[in-house]
């Protein structure tokens, strides 16, 4: 499945922000290039207006003091305070012929606008338009005085206008960029202990809680995390509890059906090997050829007894409270290193004192234990299974090792691994069932030995 790339919100927000300056930036330099277009236009406009008012004053001062010499049309005087890099100033006469032109020269510049930026100009404004104004004396039609700028001299002044803002751009936009991030990072800080937070609480730690914060959207995401982990926290209770229950009832239907075990049937096998014995002195004596039918049902009386004997135990487990959970366990491992008959090897390995232990973890235990060794013996065919039981300050942590079958599915999903979720749940522990890393699998308990109650998030991030 495709998954689209993640982005740290900071940073997504800052480029958007990088994104709408530049924008910005880029409208006010269309619109300083609009303006300084039309600022040039109304100067060339204004200065034709000049040059034709000047000349218009030029003639009206020949016909004035009838000088038989023409000095008109004389750019010259006009030129000396209007004219600028790259401006010309040109008389047209009636007929369209130039009669007279001047120009100034373009200024030699370093560094010349760049090709895209030339056609774009072009492309957009006219830099190259004419302004003419009619040269007017008594109503007749002199001429006319027409001005203009050299494109490449007014793209030149845009490109240089142009890239002050660039280079103003490329140092605020960075700083503007540093800023914002600083800004987000400052303002989006709680946004780690929500994270935090939720971390905790799906690792199974309820107590997990948010402090207040400034926002007050954060501080609704905060009051709905705390309701939901203290509503989290309630039915999980509720729910240990219900499990501590069913886990005792189950336990003391266990003992009711082993005592009756115990009772009625291990009574009635016993009888049956007593008149199996019976049987066989008087067949002995009165027909011989029944011996081996005897023998046959004293075995067989035998074979049961072993039998009820093991489920006896598995049923009703030795007193944990009276022997303590180390005896026990050892106990137990003995029994299926007995069992197993050297075809599966049992070891167990103790870190830390067990007697303080409440008597409930230690009969969950033992259960949890039990049932481990039962899959890893029956379900995975393991030949070699290692316990390590290990006290810590606050928890208690059961690892279980085998080399057996990891993919069998009866040792992943039966009642035994059921029933020692059950058990780990209603102490409010943590139990992870896996491949081990050299084969076979590995199960993992960890129980917590004191609940310690809510606690906010309160480090900073």
């Amino acid at each position: 499945m495709w998954n689209r790339p993640r982005f740290d919100l900071k940073v997504r927000l800052t480029l958007r922000v990088a994104a709408v300056s530049a924008a910005c930036f880029a409208a006010i330099s269309a619109y300083f290039l609009i303006t300084a277009d039309r600022a040039a236009h109304a100067r060339i406009d204004e200065i034709a207006a000049i040059v034709a008012k000047t000349l218009e004053l030029q003639q009206g001062k020949v016909l004035w003091t009838a000088s038989p010499r023409a000095d008109f049309p004389n750019l010259d005087p006009v030129s000396a305070y209007v004219m600028t890099p790259g401006l010309c100033l040109t008389f047209r006469g009636t007929n369209g012929e130039m009669i007279q032109r001047f120009c100034s020269g373009a200024p030699v510049t370093a560094d010349s606008p760049p090709q895209i930026f030339t056609a774009f100009y072009h492309g957009l404004f006219d830099p190259g338009r004419e302004a003419a104004r009619p040269v007017i004396l008594r109503g007749i039609k002199l001429g006319e005085a027409v001005v203009s700028v050299d494109p490449a001299v007014q793209t030149a002044e845009a490109w240089h206008e142009a890239g002050r803002l660039m280079l103003a751009l490329a140092i605020a936009l960075p700083l503007l960029c540093v800023l914002v991030y600083a800004a987000l990072a400052r303002a989006l800080r709680p946004t780690r202990l929500i994270s935090t937070g939720l971390a905790r609480i799906a690792a199974g730690d309820l107590t997990a809680r948010l402090p207040p914060f400034d926002l007050a959207e954060l501080t609704a995401v905060r009051d709905v995390f705390n309701h939901l982990a203290e509503s989290l926290d309630t039915a999980l209770a509720e729910r240990a509890e219900l499990t501590r229950k069913l886990i005792a009832l189950q336990d003391e239907e266990r003992r009711h059906l082993a005592r009756e075990l115990h009772d009625e049937f291990g009574q009635s096998l016993a009888a049956i090997r007593a008149l199996a014995a019976s049987a066989r002195q008087t067949a002995a004596q009165e027909c011989p050829s029944l011996l081996g039918e005897c023998d046959g049902i004293a075995r067989t009386a035998s074979g049961m007894m072993e039998t009820l004997r093991g489920a006896l135990f598995r049923l009703r487990p030795p007193d944990v409270e009276e022997l303590g959970l180390v005896a026990s366990l050892e106990g137990l491992v003995a029994g299926w290193n007995g069992r197993s008959r050297g075809e599966t090897r049992f070891t167990i390995r103790f870190d830390g004192t067990f007697e303080t232990l409440p008597a409930t973890i230690s009969a969950n235990l033992y259960r949890i234990v039990q049932e481990a060794l039962t899959n890893a013996a029956k379900h995975a065919g393991a030949t070699k299974v290692n316990l390590e039981l290990a006290m810590h300050a606050d928890e208690i942590a059961l690892a279980i090792d085998d080399d057996g079958r990891s993919t069998d599915p009866a040792a992943k999903s039966g009642m035994g691994l059921l029933g020692m979720r059950e058990r780990v749940a209603a102490l409010r522990g943590r139990l992870s069932f896996e491949a081990g890393p050299q084969g076979g699998s590995a199960l993992r308990v960890v129980i917590p030995l004191a609940s310690s109650g809510p606690q906010a998030l309160e480090h900073a991030a």
